[in-house]
């Protein structure tokens, strides 16, 4: 069983064009992900892209990159076509890392992946993390999640979940971090399921296993991991490097 991370990295962001290629403290956001994905306990790390840019620019720092198709809808389905190309065995376990995720820890690399190294029965697993800005509890692009007694996901929502009802009632929110753990196997099982209608209405992808009846097991982290989206959301990352 070899633990494999794939970076899917497209150069047509509708907010930011040519992300992974924008320039955070002098290199490419794409290479600041790669290098702290490369310094976990993995077999190997790889950028899964449709823009030989982006290809050249990995290239180019001494990573690896596979070209994938461009008719992939998401970057579940670059994953999955990255897979295919690579030839991994069904029981070998991908790591989904969002390529816009610069300051990410490489222990989350470990902690997302432990759960499957320990049950190979269940079915995926990802990050949450304890939202300590309250801008990102409202914020739509911070996506929420609640969770059961055994540490699966209950639901996953762009909506700050859960609502307290009562004024005064003590309650924490968990931001789902964007990195995901499954077997190959269960991808390519995951990528047959049809879209469901929640995933639709909030075009979160994690939704279509809970809407099919699969567990998602999520692991809290210390480490905060955010995204850019925005070209203002570079200067904070920045400043969080310093």
């Amino acid at each position: 069983m070899k633990k494999i991370v794939i970076i899917p990295a497209r150069w047509g962001s509708s907010r930011l064009e040519g992300k992974p290629l924008m320039p955070i403290k002098g290199r490419p956001m794409i290479q600041h992900v790669y290098e702290r994905c490369r310094a976990a306990a993995v077999d190997a790390v790889v950028v899964a892209t449709d823009d030989t840019r982006i290809a050249k620019a990995v290239k180019d720092f001494g990573g690896r990159a596979v070209i994938t198709s461009a008719d992939n809808r998401s970057g579940t389905d670059r994953v999955a076509d990255a897979a295919r190309i690579l030839g991994l065995d069904p029981g070998d376990i991908l790591v989904n890392v969002q390529g816009d995720q610069p300051l990410l820890h490489p222990s989350c690399i470990n902690e997302v992946t432990r759960p499957l190294e320990l049950d190979p029965s269940l079915s995926m697993s990802t990050l949450g993390f304890i939202i300590q800005d309250p801008r990102e509890i409202s914020d739509p692009k911070d996506v929420k999640v609640v969770l059961d007694s055994k540490g699966n996901a209950l639901y996953f929502s762009r909506a700050a979940i859960p609502f307290p009802r009562d004024d005064g009632t003590a309650c924490s929110y968990i931001k789902h971090l964007g990195i995901y753990a499954y077997s190959v196997h269960f991808l390519n099982i995951f990528m047959s399921l049809p879209t469901g209608t929640l995933e639709e209405i909030e075009k979160l992808e994690q939704l279509r296993a809970l809407e099919h009846g699969y567990s998602v097991r999520v692991v809290m982290t210390e480490h905060d991991s955010p995204e850019v989206d925005l070209p203002e959301d570079i200067g904070r990352i920045e400043n969080k490097m310093m």
